[in-house]
């Protein structure tokens, strides 16, 4: 007999069937009532048990969070919120789960709580609605890019260079850390080290997707990416998962409309795959923001934020009017923000993207032709001398969702721009040799997947949204 999936079983017309199921006991009531679940679905299935057919002892060990196999008929259900249930006909308990010591007991966790264990909390119903949209979400970007002729790039993970430029990045070595070997100067000799030289984990595979973008015209990784930043805010992870499209041939225009039309594909694909998760997630939302100030509730509950994202254009501004916004904004004239918009060149903080997103436009917003000095080298420098083709995304309850420019393409420039930031050109001759070779206006940027899922799930701590969190301190699990 083919193993059945409770979804399948409670979509199922076809009554008085045999069926065989197995998963995990959420509640048992009245020594006869067992809600089962398998993950296939949010719901559980009611299993009715004659408990004067099963052997006393047996029952004993049906305790919430036990993996059984029932077999019984489907039938038409007599009680109420179910359409249809089981009456059991055998019964096996395949692992038990001891009440005594078993943490996820159906009573409300606390994020917090669940947080440390985080090898259950995916037992919850929050938690298995925000994992399965995290896997819907992932397969409708795979399937974003295929249906639009790109090719999957697997940018490298150990990598000596930092494409972003923040040197907040994690060592990789075999090195004895007790004893390393040292040079005549003293310092660290990393030619007897793994890869005769210093190296890292990526923070970004953008670099690397370049190159194969100059052959392929249009490609795009999907992988970890790692920062060694000791930020413990409710935004940030030091291991996370990002998505790096690069294209040839594309202007800063071309990218934005590419990023725009990304976001809505995917978000409307999960709008239309997940909706029994979404609609949980939002009523979860709904009852957490009962008891914040009216202020800090959302606009719109989850589902409708999410429509409205894949339904209308993004609000496209240059930062100079952003700047000129924000500088004569009442927040920013009652110095009510914490980081004073003074002067343009200022770099936006989270609170200044929200503003602009929330408050003045009310709606996602891209703001593009950053000043130079705020971005990185890779940018390509604008006429004016002082600004380059950046752009980033912002979104209601994130801010910058999305960051990417048109690349410097030209190499007399991109070499000046290295030398002004004092990098080794060295270090960098195979991303020179692009621009010695074939070189041609392309673009690309990158999104930071959690953050994607964070605001299709509604919830407000990037923790929750990534199967086993990595931050400062913790690296449990």
């Amino acid at each position: 007999m083919r193993l059945a999936t409770i979804k399948e079983l409670l979509a199922s017309k076809n009554l008085l069937q045999e069926v065989t199921i197995k998963g995990w006991v959420r509640t048992f009531r009245s020594n006869r009532f067992i809600a089962l679940n398998d993950g296939s679905t949010l719901g559980t299935i009611q299993c009715v048990v004659d408990f004067e057919n099963f052997d006393e002892e047996l029952l004993k060990k049906v305790n919430t969070g036990a993996a059984l196999k029932i077999t019984g008929t489907l039938v038409e259900s007599q009680g109420r919120g179910q359409s249809v249930e089981i009456q059991v006909s055998a019964l096996e308990v395949l692992g038990i789960a001891d009440p005594e010591e078993y943490p996820i007991q159906p009573k409300k966790h606390s994020l917090e709580f669940l947080r440390e264990k985080a090898h259950l909390r995916i037992r919850t119903n929050t938690f298995a609605a925000i994992m399965r949209v995290r896997s819907t979400l992932s397969f409708a970007i795979h399937n974003y890019f295929r249906e639009n002729g790109f090719n999957y790039f697997h940018a490298p993970i150990i990598t000596g260079s930092d494409a972003e430029g923040a040197g907040e990045m994690f060592r990789v070595t075999t090195l004895d850390e007790k004893n390393p070997p040292l040079t005549e100067d003293g310092d660290v000799n990393y030619k007897e080290d793994f890869f005769g030289k210093e190296t890292n984990l990526t923070v970004s595979g953008q670099l690397e997707a370049e190159a194969y973008a100059m052959a392929l015209g249009k490609v795009y990784t999907f992988g970890p990416t790692f920062r060694a930043e000791n930020s413990n805010t409710s935004r940030h992870l030091a291991e996370f998962w990002m998505i790096e499209p690069e294209m040839a041939f594309f202007d800063l225009d071309a990218n934005m409309d590419l990023a725009e039309d990304f976001i809505k594909n995917v978000i409307s694909y999960t709008l239309t795959h997940c909706q029994e998760d979404l609609e949980f997630l939002e009523k979860r939302l709904i009852d957490e923001e009962k008891s914040k100030p009216q202020a800090q509730r959302s606009d719109m509950p989850l589902i409708e934020k999410l429509k409205f994202v894949a339904d209308n254009n993004f609000k496209r501004v240059s930062y100079t009017e952003a700047i000129d916004i924000l500088k004569n904004c009442k927040p920013n004239k009652k110095k009510q923000f914490t980081y004073p918009i003074e002067e343009w060149g200022t770099d936006l903080q989270s609170e200044h993207e929200r503003y602009l997103v929330e408050k003045h436009f009310k709606c996602p917003v891209i703001l593009f032709d950053y000043p130079a000095k705020i971005k990185a080298f890779y940018m390509r420098l604008n006429e004016d001398g002082k600004t380059v083709r950046a752009m980033d995304i912002l979104f209601p309850g994130i801010g910058e969702i999305v960051g990417g420019s048109q690349r410097e393409e030209r190499l007399d420039v991109l070499k000046e721009k290295i030398k002004e930031l004092g990098i080794d050109e060295k270090e960098l001759w195979w991303y020179l040799d692009l621009r010695k070779f074939g070189t041609a206006e392309h673009s690309g940027f990158g999104l930071g997947f959690e953050r994607l899922v964070l605001f299709a799930t509604g919830m407000g701590n990037i923790r929750d949204v990534i199967p086993f969190p990595r931050t400062p301190q913790n690296a449990e699990f």
